[in-house]
Parts: C-alpha cells; structure tokens; sequence
C-alpha cells in the first residue's frame, strides 16, 4: 500500500467517524442544515489538501469550518437583513425558531463559542484551540452570549420545561 492509498484510508475512516458530529457544528454555525453540509464539504476539502501534514485534523476542520462561517456571516449581514434568512432547518415548533432566530443574532464569534460549546460540547480549552484565542476570551464570549440570549428569550427555559 502506498502512502496516499494509506492517507486516503485515513481520510475516509476519518470522514466516517467525524461526520455527524461536523455536520451537527455546521447546523450550529449556519443555522441550516444544507449550508452546514456545504461548509462541512469545503472544510474537508481543505483539510483532504493538507492531509499529510495535519497532526490534529478535526481542530483543522473544526477551525475551517468556523472561519469559513464567521466569514460568510459577515457577508451575508452586510447584503440583507437578518428577517430574510431562511429557517427551513428548524423544527416546527416555534421556541426553536426563536432560539435560532436569536443565536443567529449573536455576533459571530459569540455564535462561534456557543455552537462549539453548546453543540459540538467541547470543553472551554478545546474551543479556545479551535478558535485559537484564550480560555478567558471563550469564557467571556460564552457568557455575553448567554446574558444576550436570556435577554431576547426570558421566557424560553420554561417553555424547554413544559416539554
């Protein structure tokens, strides 16, 4: 077996156990799930380029895939309003909506820590890794956003209760 035959194994048993879970993150980040699929696609299409000199790939696709979504975030707010967004990917029941609708209003990085934190369940040290900033700042992030979505949603934790 050559070597790209074995990077290839790799690449695709790293795919194979990896992808629900970056699928998921992309959901988070995008807000939706065929636009997470689509930033999922471009950040293993990078990491597939680099494969042979990635010592941590999921941190790599992790930190791709939030850079690639903070970047086109800002695109997106400069080009239309935030009402325009599509938000087929949510369940029907409308506290989700909200939720959405209200993490989607967070500032990026903000929406970064909470979707690192919140859905991909990474510890506080392994956020600060993906986004390649200090446990400090994910705390103070992780906590404005909270203060930010308690505000736009006080009513929401009962509603998740009444379930």
């Amino acid at each position: 077996m050559v070597a790209t035959d074995r990077d290839d194994a790799a690449f695709d048993a790293f795919v194979a156990a990896r992808l629900p879970h970056l699928l998921r993150l992309g959901r988070a980040l995008t807000g939706d799930e065929q636009r997470g699929a689509d930033l999922v696609q471009d950040a293993l299409e990078r990491a597939l380029v680099r494969w042979r000199r990635l010592d941590e790939p999921e941190a790599f696709v992790r930190r791709a895939m939030v850079n690639r979504s903070i970047s086109v975030w800002r695109k997106v707010r400069r080009e239309r309003p935030l009402e325009a967004l599509d938000d087929t990917a949510v369940h029907d029941r409308p506290a989700d909506h909200e939720l959405l609708a209200a993490v989607r209003a967070l500032p990026a990085r903000q929406r970064a820590v909470v979707a690192l934190r919140y859905y991909e369940d990474l510890t506080e040290v392994q956020t600060a890794e993906v986004l390649g900033c200090s446990v400090g700042t994910v705390k103070s992030q992780a906590n404005r956003a909270m203060l930010a979505l308690r505000r736009q949603l006080p009513t929401y934790d009962d509603r998740q209760e009444a379930r």
